[in-house]
């Protein structure tokens, strides 16, 4: 039987949990999380997104993006507009105070990898990055 670190499985599943939590721990000062700062990265790069296209494309539950959208208008890091495609609905941009936030947040983000990386000389990071950007490629955008 072999154990769990000759699983490449769970040392990726642990890998993100450890992660995660280095990363949580730094948002919650603000009383965020790392959901919230998914959100906010994926409307960086986005005019704006609908609630279901944010829901869709980030995993979550459309109601958990109510609650995360709510959270992040209350901080005034995101708002809701009228979408100029269908003015019944709304879509979700990102404020100046968010775009603010996150270079902040990056550069924690940065450190967080950083510590995580440390065992590995440069080309050895630049090489697990390409290849866990590749199987990312496959898998998160299926």
């Amino acid at each position: 039987m072999r154990g769990l670190h000759a699983d490449t499985g769970y040392l990726l599943y642990r890998l993100g949990l450890r992660s995660g939590q280095l990363f949580n721990t730094f948002l919650q000062e603000s009383g965020l999380r790392l959901r919230h700062y998914a959100l906010l990265r994926f409307l960086a790069t986005s005019e704006g997104a609908l609630q279901r296209e944010l829901s869709t494309r980030l995993g979550y539950d459309p109601s958990a993006i109510v609650g995360l959208v709510d959270d992040l208008e209350k901080l005034g890091f995101a708002e809701r507009r009228p979408s100029p495609d269908d003015r019944r609905s709304r879509i979700v941009v990102l404020t100046q105070d968010g775009r603010s936030f996150l270079r902040d947040t990056d550069e924690a983000g940065l450190r967080v990898t950083n510590d995580l990386l440390q065992p590995l000389d440069p080309a050895e990071r630049e090489t697990l990055h390409g290849l866990l950007q590749r199987i990312a490629e496959t898998e998160l955008d299926s």
